[in-house]
């Protein structure tokens, strides 16, 4: 009896020794891990740039790109984006300048002012065009959970946690936006703000008039669901349609500024000595004329209002 209690003693004390040993070697770890990830570099490099970020924020043009970002559904930092296009700018103005003359800097210039802009334009359309087809399954969703006795607020929630991301993240807003007291007129003015368009000003209408004077919400969300299915085939079909005709338009466009670089390379310096002969630069701002036209034409006749 007397060997089981000693026995039952070592072993209470070689666990109690071993359980400090191992109390203190997580203690000693957890206190390096904290000094080296302080003392990272990379973590002070971050650091920097984020409050850089929040200085080029504070500016006007930081405040533009931000909401741009915001709008384009982009989680970028504003810093970042605009520091790619001033790097993609000066190398576009570099590459023009060599390949064809150092006027053409200019046009590198006009080139990289415009592709930010563009580029938050295709992504906020995008974003748009996403929103947009998802819209029949969102206008199901809530119309089978208004069916089911749940409130508006909640069948957005719950429509919220069902569908992907875009629609999944402008509910979260409205969501969020209504539980911490803002209105759902203000809140679906706002979704209608970011995404702009005649199937999200149709939806946001039917909602509010009927959170207002009430009437049948499930059969005027069925009806919408059908009728965006509709336009949504129509649409399709038009893209379909329009898809030959355009890549040619841009082909041709893209052919003309391609000649220049091939008129370069059969005869070097040729560009050069176009842009000194007054003939030549009529020939080049007639020509530029010419092709901004077309392509400014086949845009508009083959753009699908939203």
């Amino acid at each position: 009896m007397i060997l089981l209690v000693l026995a039952g003693c070592v072993l209470a004390s070689g666990l109690f020794v071993a359980g400090a040993r191992e109390l203190v070697r997580v203690s000693s770890w957890r206190r390096d891990v904290s000094l080296l990830v302080l003392d990272d570099p990379r973590r002070e490099r971050r650091d920097a740039l984020q409050a850089w970020d929040r200085r080029f924020r504070s500016t006007r043009p930081g405040h533009w790109v931000e909401r741009q970002l915001a709008l384009a559904g982009v989680e970028r930092p504003p810093l970042l984006v605009a520091g790619l296009t001033v790097l993609a700018t000066l190398l576009t103005c570099y590459l023009l300048s060599v390949a064809l003359a150092p006027v053409f800097g200019v046009v590198g210039l006009a080139v990289g002012a415009q592709g930010l802009r563009v580029f938050l334009a295709r992504a906020r359309d995008r974003r748009r065009e996403e929103f947009v087809g998802q819209m029949p399954e969102l206008a199901r969703v809530l119309a089978n959970a208004t069916s089911a006795g749940l409130s508006l607020r909640t069948s957005l929630e719950m429509a919220a946690d069902e569908l992907s991301d875009p629609a999944r993240t402008e509910l979260r807003r409205i969501a969020d936006g209504m539980s911490f007291g803002a209105s759902l007129e203000t809140s679906l003015a706002a979704v209608q703000e970011r995404l702009p368009s005649r199937e999200v000003q149709v939806l946001i209408s039917t909602l509010l008039v009927s959170a207002r004077s009430g009437g049948s919400l499930v059969s005027a969300l069925r009806d919408i669901a059908d009728t965006l299915d509709n336009r949504k085939e129509v649409r399709r079909e038009i893209r379909t349609v329009l898809a030959q005709a355009l890549a040619t338009g841009y082909l041709v466009i893209a052919m003309g500024v391609g000649l220049l670089f091939l008129l370069n390379v059969v005869r070097p310096g040729t560009v050069e000595k176009m842009t000194v002969s007054p003939l030549g630069q009529t020939a080049l701002l007639v020509a530029g004329a010419l092709y901004t036209g077309g392509a400014l034409l086949v845009r508009r006749m083959t753009r699908i209002d939203p």
